[in-house]
């Protein structure tokens, strides 16, 4: 049997399992307005091709959106959420206390992955940026992930940081992985998993690590609104690569699955 149609079967049986299982619960519109997104983005990328691809304001929209909401920018995201929702965590009072761990993390996470990568793209080890074929991504997650892991390594080694932000490292370190060994066979979304894995981490903080609500500027916000603004920005990631065509709903999908569920599997084998 086809390895993608198998895939896609999974994908599908999951997502019908998943909508089923939450259609009553308390966070199930906000997972079902995922799925909606990603509908209308598919329903986009099935437009003829001159439809979409002259539209310039919405590919210029689904451009900026991959852009701000880049894999490489999810761990960045994490430690700052966590920071203005808890940053007791921390041993700080205020999220400006941490800007210097927010430098460090950003500049391991982002910047020397994402030189590598220009770098690779100089010598011709991939034709673009973008990365749009399978065989391209296999060299960027490598160098990605062996900074993922340095950087687990030490945060878990470093008794001043605290246990939950370690959890998430570990869950960005998991999802890379996975997904880097699905693309092997298989071309997934990076940029889904990624949001599943900030998803996930949100979830988690919500259930151990944050009160009711949190400060930012001069108002409260509270956690469920946090919760569904990630699930707002989730279904728009999707719907902007669909609108992009880099990818299908079946990778995004799959994406948003090992993103969400390796933050969960990394508390389970720190902390379970």
């Amino acid at each position: 049997m086809n390895p993608t149609s198998d895939i896609s079967f999974l994908a599908s049986s999951l997502r019908f399992t998943q909508l089923r299982l939450l259609k009553n619960s308390s966070f199930g519109k906000a997972f079902l307005l995922i799925d909606k997104m990603i509908l209308l983005g598919d329903k986009c990328r099935k437009y003829p091709s001159f439809v979409v691809q002259n539209n310039f304001m919405l590919r210029f929209g689904a451009q900026l959106v991959s852009i701000v909401f880049h894999p490489l920018l999810m761990v960045t995201y994490m430690l700052v959420l966590l920071l203005l929702v808890n940053p007791y965590l921390f041993g700080y009072n205020h999220i400006a206390s941490g800007d210097l761990l927010i430098i460090r993390v950003f500049f391991s996470t982002v910047v020397i992955p994402g030189l590598a990568v220009l770098m690779m793209k100089f010598l011709g080890l991939i034709q673009s940026l973008e990365m749009r074929e399978r065989e391209e991504r296999i060299g960027p997650l490598i160098v990605t992930g062996m900074f993922y892991i340095w950087m687990f390594y030490n945060f878990y080694k470093n008794p001043e940081l605290p246990e939950a932000f370690t959890i998430f490292m570990l869950g960005a370190t998991l999802g890379l992985f996975v997904a880097f060994l699905i693309n092997l066979f298989l071309k997934i979304s990076l940029h889904a998993v990624g949001m599943g894995g900030l998803l996930g981490m949100v979830v988690i903080t919500m259930l151990l690590y944050s009160y009711d609500s949190f400060p930012l500027l001069d108002m409260n916000v509270h956690m469920v609104s946090l919760f569904m603004s990630v699930i707002l920005a989730c279904g728009l990631v999707g719907t902007a690569r669909l609108i992009l065509d880099a990818h299908k709903a079946v990778e995004l999908y799959a994406g948003y699955i090992i993103g969400f569920s390796m933050q969960f599997i990394a508390f389970a084998l720190l902390f379970g």
